[in-house]
């Protein structure tokens, strides 16, 4: 399995680089219309033009980054040998690394990566098929977290089975979705579907236990996996209300990656304060 894992990863990475060039919007964006739906400023960097786009919303994502992989590696030095804090912090590294990539290539330089001199603006890159796999393998992580938090026995075998088969899954998905290449299985629609069955169990899991334990760990799972939940469902109706046209029609940019990455942040925070203090092993 440990060797697996890298060899694939470096199978996608390499396939990537090809395939992922057939792939553009539909209908197409060209360099022009890129530069008129959103805001950008332009740069000079080693004499060299860049455009940097959404400087809004690329400054909020690469905060929300690097916020992630500061309380990732705070749960690695508190972990006191808790594997649950363990996993904790490798799930927000994988989390705040996702961010990073994503924010790079959807907002920051996204035209120079997708649009710079070609006739129409590429759909995807590889920065964002790293995104898409980091970002489940860091659910994945949350998943064993909650498997030795809040679990014994077979419910810990079934949750660690779990989560190790669904990050092979999905990496062999994406490299399929990348090689010939296929939308849906390189989407962030689909990272959702693949997610979903994680966070979910974790909610289910830590609702069971809490009204019976009353432990402030269970509790405080509970609010996480709730303000995901409010999260995604804020993003899904900003982005469904049609604002961010609208504000852009009259000069403000604020999007539904904003109200997604400003929640997150907020959970960042509650994850670091409230969260890693009280995360321990469930134990015999």
């Amino acid at each position: 399995m440990k060797r697996i894992f890298p060899a694939l990863f470096l199978i996608l990475i390499f396939s990537a680089c090809g395939s992922l060039e057939t792939l553009h919007y539909d209908p197409p964006q060209t360099p022009e219309t890129w530069l008129k739906i959103q805001p950008y400023a332009r740069l000079m960097l080693g004499g060299q033009e860049i455009y940097l786009m959404q400087p809004s919303t690329t400054a909020i994502v690469y905060l929300l980054g690097l916020l992630t992989i500061s309380v990732g590696l705070y749960f690695l030095r508190i972990r006191a040998g808790q594997r649950s804090r363990m996993w904790w912090g490798i799930a927000l590294l994988l989390w705040g690394l996702g961010a990073l990539l994503a924010g790079t290539s959807y907002e920051a330089f996204s035209y120079d990566i997708k649009c710079a001199g070609r006739d129409t603006c590429l759909w995807t890159s590889w920065w964002e098929i790293v995104y898409l796999l980091v970002s489940v393998w860091s659910i994945d992580a949350m998943t064993l977290a909650v498997a030795h938090s809040s679990t014994r026995d077979r419910l810990r075998q079934f949750l660690t089975v779990y989560a190790y088969a669904n990050a092979l899954i999905y990496l062999v998905l994406l490299l399929v979705g990348v090689t010939i290449p296929v939308k849906f299985l390189i989407s962030f629609e689909f990272l959702l579907v693949v997610a979903a069955p994680g966070l979910a169990m974790g909610l289910v899991i830590n609702l069971r236990n809490y009204p019976r334990e009353k432990q402030p760990l269970e509790r405080a799972l509970v609010f996480a996996w709730l303000w995901i939940v409010v999260t995604i469902a804020a993003y899904f109706i900003y982005y469904l209300s049609g604002l961010t046209a609208a504000l852009w029609a009259n000069g403000w940019w604020f999007s539904e990656n904003d109200v997604l990455h400003i929640f997150l942040i907020a959970w960042m925070l509650y994850l670091g304060i409230y969260l890693a203090p009280r995360a321990a092993d469930l134990t015999a």
